[in-house]
């Protein structure tokens, strides 16, 4: 790995960018992927998020279309969800913040205008949802200038279903693109888009093969609840002081709607993310989670796709995931750049089976809590249960409690 970022050939405008955001020594997979990118080759990286895939792709592309004729779109990223694209977007601008490269995100949920005249201007490079940009592409949108694309998080534009919708967009590409494919996982339709769409790739691998990983500064502890007592255990956890903020994963919009709800009736400020939200109310939800005006952001999976939250110490799994891998996505949005959190999970009854897959995937068993005392069951309707499955039998509990870090 290179000892700096001076060392892998990046121009000064980028290396004083590098710096002034702070960072000094390049993550694995960017001491990987980036001086394979800036040789020109096609890239195929298996990297979680939160090990630096944004500078990993964004300095090769700013640093190829530094040598480009300017008001021309030279590069393509294209993102699963509105949030992910206008987080790579945020952060190129600020890689960029000494050249005169322009980056436009063009996403659903807001007015084509600002979007259409950025097509025709030409800015440099465009981070797009694939949705949106089959839509601007139908409205005569051209991307013959485009000589760089990149795939971020690939296995999630699968799970969504949109890679018939990737691969149009790649059909309308010029011949000769240098790619950039980033996928946390490589499933067998993931595999079939690569060799369809690049050349000779260079294969870095950041995730080991044999479980998926959780970041080394995550304490995984987990609660056998019932599942009509879950938002009294959320209540009753967040009397701690140091639980100054959360972000607590439903799998429903539904369920996300009513617990945000619940929260705020035990006086505890909550907002949600969902894709029945529009752009506006989850950019703003998004915004006052940060500045910390709200103390319990909830989420769920696809919408929080791309979150980027500095500092955040803990995540709560008020559902547990249908898919064990998305539980390492969610967890991997605290302790990020080496710093610690908290991942909490409720397991029901009924959810023990999907957690037992969960403790396989991450390779260990992962310690349940004793239950704090909680008020009696008020006789109200609870949120609707999630999808059953079936039952084996709980885990024994540890009698174990979750480290309380003030962040």
């Amino acid at each position: 790995m290179p000892p700096n970022f001076d060392a892998l050939g990046l121009r000064p405008e980028l290396l004083r960018a590098v710096r002034e955001l702070g960072f000094t020594v390049p993550t694995p997979v960017q001491a990987e992927a980036i001086p394979a990118a800036l040789a020109g080759r096609d890239v195929l990286a298996s990297a979680q998020t939160g090990t630096g895939k944004t500078a990993a792709f964004g300095l090769p592309l700013l640093q190829a279309i530094a040598e480009l004729p300017p008001h021309r779109t030279h590069a393509l990223i294209l993102a699963p969800t509105r949030e992910l694209a206008a987080q790579i977007a945020a952060h190129l601008s600020e890689l960029a913040r000494h050249t005169k490269i322009r980056v436009r995100a063009v996403f659903g949920g807001v007015g084509y205008g600002a979007q259409i005249q950025a097509f025709k201007t030409g800015v440099e490079i465009i981070v797009a949802t694939p949705g949106r940009l089959i839509d601007h592409l139908q409205q005569g949108a051209r991307l013959d200038g485009v000589s760089l694309l990149v795939l971020d998080e690939a296995d999630r534009m699968l799970d969504m279903g949109f890679l018939p919708v990737v691969r149009k967009i790649v059909a309308k590409m010029p011949a000769r693109t240098q790619t950039l494919f980033f996928s946390a996982t490589i499933a067998p339709e993931i595999v079939k888009l690569t060799r369809e769409i690049l050349r000779d790739p260079v294969r870095v691998t950041i995730a080991p093969k044999s479980a998926a990983p959780t970041a080394e500064g995550v304490t995984h502890v987990a609660y056998t609840v019932d599942q009509q007592r879950k938002t009294d255990l959320l209540v009753e956890l967040l009397k701690d002081n140091n639980i100054f903020s959360a972000l607590a994963f439903t799998r429903t919009k539904a369920r996300a709607n009513r617990l945000a709800l619940a929260l705020a009736k035990h006086n505890v400020s909550a907002e949600r993310i969902h894709g029945d939200r529009s752009q506006a109310q989850r950019t703003r939800a998004l915004a006052d989670f940060k500045r910390g005006k709200v103390r319990v952001l909830v989420a769920t999976d696809l919408a929080a796709r791309g979150i980027d939250i500095v500092d955040l110490g803990h995540v709560v799994n008020f559902d547990v995931p249908m898919a064990a891998e998305d539980y390492v996505h969610r967890v991997g949005r605290t302790a990020r750049a080496e710093s610690t959190g908290d991942a909490i999970t409720f397991v029901s009854r009924e959810e023990e089976p999907l957690f037992r897959d969960i403790e396989k995937i991450v390779g260990r068993r992962i310690d349940r809590s004793s239950l704090p005392a909680l008020p009696p069951a008020a006789p109200v309707a609870v949120l609707e249960r999630p999808r059953s499955v079936s039952f084996r039998g709980p885990h024994s509990s540890h009698g174990r409690t979750p480290s309380r870090r003030g962040r």
